[in-house]
């Protein structure tokens, strides 16, 4: 078989595909055989989430595949979140579909801008949402997710100061639940931020009594309007203990897929963009495509790898977060 070529400026294994194969079939064929897993972010396709062996939020996913005994780990989601894997999972092969996945959150904090950024400040501890390039977790003292933010804060004493990167929203957020005055890099999602005020009020109007969720990433004008903030997971699991059967959803649409299996009677609206579409999709996130999951898996490329000094560096803040979040759930 001629030995694949993976070409830089594509990102991905490039190569026909026979149009009558069950690629379904395939990936089950090739994990079996490989010792692989696949993970899947809840923003991925829903034919990647049915394909899946977990499907969650980047650092639960990352943490679930370290304690298998896989092979080799398919991270169905963007670039930062395969490095996470490969962070905690260093003896196992880390796959990602599309090697152009990437995050506008994660790409907006540059480690080396970054690093001068925190020079500024030499007094204050860095304090990074997950969401982030290895380079940046590696000059980070604590890493959070969205849902044990708040909770990392509160730890910390008041008199610390401290620089909260990358995520700007998730930061004014967790200032106005804390109170603590914190210095904050200015990075945004390109999908929360794109969220319309005016929009999604109109459509509280036309679906009265519907609760909105939220993702602490959205802008705060969004934000003022949510009945629920908190990470996927957090809004997934509201939506299927709440007794109301219609919801606007103020995330990534991909999420819609398992909210609409957990309850099937209920209702999920997306929260509208500025844009004229109706949906909310990340694009990055959509780079992954069946086709190239079942390539990648094939052909063991793209391949996510790191020098040992970054990873080892990258994953103390992770273990700092692990310690002081244990109590969360």
């Amino acid at each position: 078989m001629e030995i694949p070529v993976l070409d830089p400026a594509v990102g991905y294994i490039n190569r026909p595909i026979d149009r009558f194969l069950n690629l379904f079939d395939e990936i089950e064929r090739l994990k079996t055989e490989k010792k692989a897993i696949i993970l899947a972010h809840y923003y991925q396709e829903p034919d990647i989430q049915d394909i899946a062996d977990y499907i969650g939020d980047s650092l639960g996913l990352a943490r679930q595949a370290a304690e298998t005994d896989a092979e080799i780990i398919v991270f169905a989601g963007v670039h930062f979140m395969a490095e996470t894997a490969k962070i905690l999972s260093p003896q196992k092969k880390v796959l990602l579909p599309d090697l152009n996945a990437g995050c506008s959150l994660a790409d907006a904090c540059p480690a080396d801008e970054f690093a001068a950024f925190k020079a500024q400040h030499p007094d204050h501890i860095v304090v990074s949402y997950i969401n982030c390039t290895a380079g940046t977790k590696a000059l980070s003292d604590i890493i959070c997710t969205s849902s044990n933010a708040e909770h990392i804060i509160r730890q910390i004493p008041e008199d610390q100061g401290i620089i909260f990167a990358p995520d700007r929203n998730l930061g004014r957020w967790l200032i106005k639940q804390t109170g603590r005055d914190m210095v904050v890099w200015d990075g945004v999602c390109i999908v929360h931020q794109m969220f319309s005020e005016q929009k999604l009020v109109r459509m509280k109007v036309r679906n009265p009594g519907a609760p909105v969720l939220a993702h602490p990433e959205c802008e705060p004008e969004v934000l003022r309007h949510a009945d629920f903030v908190g990470s996927t997971s957090q809004i997934r699991r509201f939506a299927k203990e709440d007794p109301r059967t219609t919801f606007i959803v103020a995330t990534e649409e991909g999420i819609l897929h398992q909210m609409q299996k957990d309850s099937p009677g209920k209702t999920f609206i997306g929260a509208p963009p500025e844009s004229g579409c109706a949906c909310n999709q990340c694009p990055h996130m959509r780079l992954n495509t069946i086709e190239k999951l079942y390539l990648c898996l094939e052909h063991e490329l793209p391949e996510i790898t790191m020098d040992e000094a970054t990873r080892l560096r990258a994953k103390a803040p992770i273990d700092r977060m692990l310690a002081m979040s244990a109590a969360v759930k």
